[in-house]
């Protein structure tokens, strides 16, 4: 019997979809509401803070505002780089680790008077190496792609202590690139524009390309798509070789915002790129992992964090915060593609 597989680059949501004759109004609130449930949410803990005693003189300002979205960024082009695997039902461990390495040896780079379009390179070819590593393992060894990132994660983190000795590089990065990180374009973070672009084509590829109908086939059913003639490995390489790359671009952008590099920054970025990732399954497209799910869930992160220490709450809750995101959308992810799929 031949076996078929859905190529299609973008299934339509259940709100994109016409209601049948009959269908009551609300079931078709239902559906707007779990795609959008997210942004709802996003919007309402954005108002709890501006009207809340503790934050409303300091969460609502634009200075605050400013910070918010280009602080956001680089985990965003995390996130994203993270998202490209767990379309094809891989998982890298290893996002925060390649930013962290990236933007180690950029910032060691820049800081020897090298030049900004080198260190941009040097970035990219970081990414392309770890990826190609990864993906080498995954789909030629078979190492499970779980075990094959989290030993980079621990590989690269031990690159990073012999190259830093635990100290941050922070000294004579270029103005050309810090001013890009920390520039304005009629009043928003050119870094938040980055992130919005690279968004943007990340998405225009997954939905109308032939790659990116590739992508989602192979990570509705990988043994179908086989058989209609993908290159399921070569996919599921690709995929693992673009995040990564992602993640390392990531890297740059933190040099370029901070200016400069902590050996630790990689560990605080991988939790919440993982947890936005998969709490990307609860919006826009209920049951799949997406771009634009991706940049809200990373928003609603933002948002909550930021409120809580301008509260003055400890550093822990937002450990909780993120630790029981990444719980939560993990389980909302599953619970919805099992809906989906019945």
């Amino acid at each position: 019997m031949t076996q078929t597989v859905d190529t299609s680059p973008q299934e339509p949501s259940a709100v994109d979809r016409p209601a049948p004759s009959g269908r009551p109004a609300r079931r078709r609130l239902a559906s707007f509401l779990e795609a959008y449930a997210l942004l709802v949410m996003l919007v309402v803990i954005a108002l709890f803070f501006t009207f809340w005693p503790e934050t409303s003189s300091t969460f609502p300002t634009a200075a605050n505002m400013r910070i918010l979205v280009a602080s956001q960024a680089v985990i965003g082009v995390i996130a994203i780089g993270a998202l490209l695997p767990l379309l094809v039902q891989e998982f890298d461990l290893s996002v925060g680790a390649v930013a962290g390495v990236s933007a180690i040896f950029v910032a060691a780079y820049l800081s020897d008077d090298g030049s900004v379009l080198v260190g941009v390179l040097l970035a990219v070819a970081i990414g392309l190496v770890v990826g190609t590593i990864n993906a080498l393992l995954v789909t030629r060894a078979h190492v499970s792609g779980v075990i094959t990132t989290l030993g980079m994660s621990t590989i690269l983190a031990g690159v990073i202590l012999q190259r830093t000795g635990g100290l941050a590089l922070s000294s004579d990065i270029p103005a050309a690139l810090t001013s890009f990180g920390t520039g304005l374009l009629a009043g928003v973070p050119f870094i938040f524009v980055t992130l919005i672009v690279i968004a943007g084509i990340v998405y225009f590829v997954l939905a109308h390309t032939s790659f990116g109908r590739a992508i989602y086939a192979v990570g509705s059913n990988s043994e179908a798509a086989k058989l209609v003639g993908l290159r399921t490995d070569l996919i599921r390489g690709i995929a693992l070789v673009a995040g990564s790359t992602l993640c390392a671009v990531a890297g740059l952008l933190y040099v370029a915002r901070a200016g400069g590099a902590s050996p630790n920054v990689g560990i605080n970025f991988t939790l919440p790129a993982l947890a936005a990732a998969f709490l990307s399954a609860a919006a826009v497209r209920p049951g799949r992992f997406n771009v634009w799910g991706t940049i809200i869930a990373i928003f609603f992160l933002a948002v909550l964090n930021n409120g809580l220490n301008l509260a003055g709450m400890p550093r822990y809750v937002n450990d909780y915060v993120n630790g029981g995101a990444l719980i939560i959308g993990v389980a909302l992810a599953a619970a919805l593609y099992r809906r989906r799929t019945t």
